[in-house]
This record gives structure tokens, C-alpha cells and sequence, in this order.
């Protein structure tokens, strides 16, 4: 996709990877870029009025309906906000998992559907799902993260068939953990944010299906193929 001239839409626009997708969008000359947040007002418009805040709550259909319609020229749909809640699925919170999957889930596929025939009479257009690498593998205190994204992966994968027929790009962006807010508090390496925006958006351009940020996203992938036990022996290992 070509992202001169693009007309965007990020969710969850107000922090983390939304900001740098509103920044580098700019930057690549997107013409607006809608910045869609459930507080708009939080929003940085860094004194740019081709940025435009919008309220966006994946978990309320009707102000999924109303960004839709405020929003009828959207031509790319980066859907980036997302929820971490920390909980294991046997003895967890159960109403924040199910909070996790609403949104991760249910409120990716909201705004994907509320959006994708427009995507399809502006000549396709393309819609970016920010994923993770623990859509491929559990973790021990986040494997209701896992069970979340591991579903808007398979979300991913089904929409890119479905919207094939209209000419729609739709990538999928993994990485191992950016340094926002939603890692504060983990001591590993983490990836610079503007990085991940940068790799996402690259491989948006060169017409990518998929793009695996860092050596740990491409490492979980390939453990796909492995029998469970031996790769989960090494996932242990590793973080000890």
C-alpha cells in the first residue's frame, strides 16, 4: 500500500505504539490521520490539523457505528489498541479475561467490520492488527493475553482471506514487547516503539502480509512446528 496520500485510522491513538503510528503516518505523508481513542481529548495532535481526534470505545457498538460514519474516507485502519490484564485462565479474574477478549477479540472485529466495505469501494485499502508474539505460545501470569491474541491472530489470518476479494492488505504486526505502558514493570529488553512503527509501516509499503519485528517473534513462530514439550522446555529455560 501506497501510504502517500492514505487516509488513517489508529486505535488507541493517545499512547504507546498509537502515537508513533500517528507520528510516522504523517511523516509518510498521509493526508489525515483519524487518532481514535475513548478520550480524545488526550490525544496529541502535535499542532497538526490533518490529525483529528475521535472516541473510540471497542467495547461500545454504537461509538464503534458513530467513528465509522465520522470517518467515511478511511482508506487504512491500523488497529492497535489493546488490553494486557495479566491473569491465568484456571485461576484468574474471570471478568477482566473476558475483558481482555472483548477487546482484543471482539473489539478488533468490531471496528474491522464496521470499516472494511469502505476499505473496499476506495480500491481496498489495508488494515494493520498490532499482535504479539504471545500469539503464538502461553506464558505463565499472561496466558490470558496469549488465549486473546493467539484469537485476533486467527482473526487476522480469516479477514485477509475474506477481504481478499476486494483488494484489501491486511497485515499482521508481532513483537516480542515494546517499552510503553503496557510493559512498565518488566525488566527484559524492550524494543523501541518508533522501531516497531517503523518495521510495521516498511513492510505495509512492500506489501507484506506479516511482519515479525524481533529475533523472539521469529524464534516462537518457528516453535509452531516443534512437538509442544521440547519447545516449551526451551521457553522455560530461557526465561528461567
Amino acid at each position: 500500500m501506497e501510504l502517500a496520500g492514505s487516509v488513517a485510522l489508529v486505535t488507541g491513538a493517545n499512547r504507546g505504539l498509537g502515537t508513533r503510528f500517528v507520528a510516522q503516518l504523517l511523516e509518510r505523508g498521509a493526508t489525515t490521520v483519524y487518532a481514535a481513542a475513548r478520550r480524545p481529548e488526550d490525544v496529541d495532535t502535535r499542532g497538526d490539523d490533518r490529525v483529528r481526534p475521535l472516541a473510540l470505545d471497542l467495547l461500545d457498538p454504537a461509538s464503534v457505528a458513530a467513528a465509522a460514519q465520522a470517518a467515511p474516507d478511511v482508506t487504512l485502519l491500523v488497529n492497535n489498541a489493546g488490553v494486557s490484564t495479566r491473569q491465568g485462565l484456571l485461576d484468574g479474574d474471570l471478568p477482566e479475561i473476558r475483558r481482555e477478549m472483548d477487546t482484543n477479540f471482539y473489539g478488533t472485529l468490531a471496528v474491522t467490520r464496521a470499516f472494511a466495505a469502505g476499505l473496499g469501494t476506495r480500491g481496498g485499502g489495508a488494515v494493520v492488527n498490532v499482535l504479539s508474539a504471545l500469539s503464538f505460545f502461553a506464558f505463565p501470569g499472561s496466558s490470558s493475553y496469549s488465549a486473546s491474541k493467539a484469537a485476533e491472530w486467527m482473526l487476522t489470518q480469516a479477514t485477509r482471506v475474506e477481504l481478499a476479494g476486494q483488494g484489501t492488505q491486511v497485515l499482521g504486526l508481532h513483537l516480542g514487547g515494546a517499552d510503553t505502558d503496557m510493559m512498565a514493570g518488566y525488566d527484559g529488553p524492550l524494543l523501541d516503539p518508533a522501531d516497531v512503527v517503523r518495521a510495521a509501516l516498511d513492510g505495509l509499503e512492500a506489501g507484506a502480509s506479516e511482519v515479525l519485528v524481533d529475533d523472539w517473534s521469529r524464534e516462537v513462530k518457528a516453535g509452531l512446528a516443534e512437538e509442544p514439550a521440547g519447545f516449551y522446555a526451551r521457553v522455560a529455560q530461557r526465561f528461567g
